[in-house]
């Protein structure tokens, strides 16, 4: 019998680069949050690919970012927590802004923190630069950083992503497969379903409400009938929050609840109840509850 791989490779980089969109293209189905919005990505959300004899379990990072609150803090924790328990770490950039300041110290923490493990380098939306200035690009990052291997990808159009998940599959320990061959996410239903609202939100609220709202699934009751009733609450930080979310005559929850209930049933392949309700919440943020439902540790937050 073929040995059998396994192994956890992290996608580390500034927010926005693309580690959602380019975990979802590896595993082939939703189960990181894509939004606009940087810093969407809170939880160390790992999908589960398949490629041959391998099964490599990603391990998405928040975003990495200077921390000003407490949960900019354990969020960036987890992002390089995710790292250190990870057999490849893959820095993820942006071909049309390319060394920024933020990349340049993510190589500085990489130095300190990365040693005996290998760091490829995968350079993202390639599809927007010139071919000359991606070269000079790679050739600048590799001056930079000793990565062992360099991809040119587009996670979005799916350029690339087919060779770094081969390369991959081939650089991982050999060992037995750590998840069930059919998934592909290890987060709990409960919390992608709150994910999923919470992307809708986002996106429905832009600006006016950047991260001082959370959601937390409530209850989850299976049906004899095969559907699901999920209640859920979005908790935001002031009576104010309340009425955006809410919008005019419930007009923004309700059109918000549709879009999330339509992306649950597809996900879930299964009729979906939704329940939303909006509680305000003065000091969600400070509270250790809510950094557990997100998967992050509240007292990486502190200092």
């Amino acid at each position: 019998m073929t040995d059998t791989r396994c192994g956890f490779v992290a996608l580390i980089g500034e927010p926005n680069a693309g580690k959602s969109t380019l975990l979802n293209a590896m595993v082939g189905a939703k189960v990181s949050i894509v939004t606009h919005k940087v810093q969407t990505t809170r939880a160390r959300i790992r999908g589960v690919a398949l490629e041959g004899d391998a099964q490599i379990v990603f391990v998405d990072t928040p975003g990495l970012f200077r921390p000003r609150r407490r949960l900019d803090r354990a969020m960036v924790a987890a992002a390089w927590g995710g790292a250190a328990d990870a057999d490849i770490v893959v820095l993820l950039i942006e071909a049309h802004r390319g060394l920024t300041d933020g990349v340049e110290a993510i190589l500085t923490a990489l130095e300190e923190r990365a040693t005996g493990r290998p760091v490829a380098l995968a350079i993202n939306k390639i599809d927007r630069v010139k071919a000359e200035t991606l070269l000079a690009l790679a050739e600048q990052m590799n001056a930079r950083f000793p990565f062992v291997r360099t991809f040119m990808i587009s996670a979005e159009k799916g350029y690339g992503v087919d060779d770094l998940r081969v390369w991959l599959a081939g650089e991982l320990p050999t060992g037995p497969w750590l998840y069930p061959e059919d998934q592909i996410a290890d987060l709990p239903l409960r919390m992608i379903a709150a994910e999923i609202t919470r992307e809708k939100l986002t996106l429905r609220l832009h600006q006016e409400l950047p991260y001082q709202l959370t959601v937390e699934t409530e209850q989850w009751e299976d049906r004899p009938d095969g559907s699901v009733r999920i209640d859920q609450i979005v908790y935001v930080a002031r009576d104010g929050h309340k009425g955006i979310v809410l919008g005019k005559k419930g007009e923004t929850i309700k059109a918000v609840g549709q879009l999330a209930r339509a992306e649950l049933e597809q996900f879930l392949d299964r009729k979906v109840h939704l329940f939303l309700q909006v509680k305000v919440r003065p000091n969600w943020l400070e509270e250790a509850e809510r950094y557990s439902e997100m998967g992050l540790d509240f007292s990486d937050g502190n200092g």
